[in-house]
């Protein structure tokens, strides 16, 4: 009895296994784009430098009518970088320093280049997302805001919204002024710090009659806190005045990140030559501590947050071409089946 051969098929590349491939390609990039998104840090903190100290300092002199109040764990130092001059001084009360004395004392010009530091920092962070003038009423999630037409402005409520995260991170940049309404407020939610709110102005703002604001706004003109404002923050002004009335200001130290202590190798563990004299460790003052502190969040455990930012291609790789090898097998069968 003849046996009937069954023929086979050559494998040939077909219509269906080219989109396959493709299909399976624009899947690896989804999921690359995907992980490569959610694994990236937050936008870091606006470092402040020895300017952290200060809920008010002024280019051209500070003007205060009606009782103010200041407070915080960070000090709540009020200065002017270019002139001594702090009319109403007397009815300002706070627990950090009123730096008046003649000459400028050099903590405040210290002040005054970081500040400058500061503001270009914000200025140019990138990349942003472009906002309309008035964010009240709008609730926004951590990133870089900018205003290219018309400044900022806050009417009724705006919502900051970490989402769980600590350590989000809002710099809002305004193309001309601040201006926030009677009776406006700056709420945050889900563990949004204020420590992490900063608002770059590019000439000057205003916070209206009654507001609850949040942040530090580094203005490069003049800031002027109208009556009963209240500002959990700072006030920075790099080259214009500073007008208070009848304002509360919180400036609470944010948290530091320690210098890690490097592992010790066979050669930095040697004895020390026996004419070495070890050297006392000196501890720091709680002033010298408040005015060094960086801007740098720490973890519960007081080490560092992981590196997020790695992402392992080769895992990657080995799931494109199971999913490729995959596919051909399929194929292949049914080519074999038909």
């Amino acid at each position: 009895m003849a046996t009937a051969k069954i023929a086979k098929k050559p494998f040939k590349i077909t219509k269906h296994f080219v989109a396959f491939s493709v299909a399976a390609v624009l899947f690896l990039v989804a999921i690359s784009t995907s992980l490569s998104t959610g694994s990236s840090a937050s936008e870091s903190r606006v470092l402040l430098g020895t300017t952290s100290s200060f809920v008010v300092l002024a280019g051209e002199g500070i003007t205060n009518t009606g009782p103010t109040s200041a407070s915080g764990s960070a000090g709540a130092d009020f200065g002017s970088a270019d002139t001594t001059s702090f009319t109403g001084e007397a009815q300002v009360t706070t627990t950090g320093v009123k730096y008046t004395a003649v000459p400028i004392d050099p903590v405040v010009a210290q002040a005054k280049l970081d500040l400058v530091t500061a503001y270009d920092d914000a200025a140019g962070r990138t990349p942003f997302t472009t906002v309309p003038t008035e964010l009240g009423g709008t609730t926004l999630t951590e990133g870089v805001y900018r205003s290219t037409s018309g400044g900022l402005g806050i009417t009724g409520t705006l919502t900051l919204d970490a989402q769980g995260n600590p350590d989000a991170v809002w710099i809002f940049q305004s193309d001309s002024t601040l201006i926030t309404a009677t009776g406006s407020n700056v709420l945050l939610t889900n563990g949004a710090d204020a420590c992490n709110v900063f608002w770059q102005v590019t000439s000057s703002a205003t916070l209206g009659t009654g507001s609850n604001f949040v942040g530090t706004v580094l203005a490069l003109t003049s800031i002027s806190a109208t009556t009963s404002a209240t500002v959990d923050g700072r006030l920075l002004a790099r080259n214009g005045a500073v007008t208070l009335d009848t304002n509360t200001f919180v400036n609470n130290l944010c948290a530091v990140v320690p210098t890690p202590t490097p592992t010790p190798t066979a050669t930095e563990t040697a004895a020390p030559a026996p004419e070495a004299t070890a050297t006392p460790t000196e501890t720091p003052s709680p002033e010298e501590t408040a005015e060094t502190a960086s801007d740098e969040r720490t973890t519960d455990s007081g080490g560092q947050l992981p590196n997020t930012d790695s992402f392992n291609w080769v895992s990657l790789l080995a799931l494109g071409l199971g999913l490729i090898a995959l596919g051909t097998g399929i194929y292949w069968a049914r080519q074999r089946r038909s």
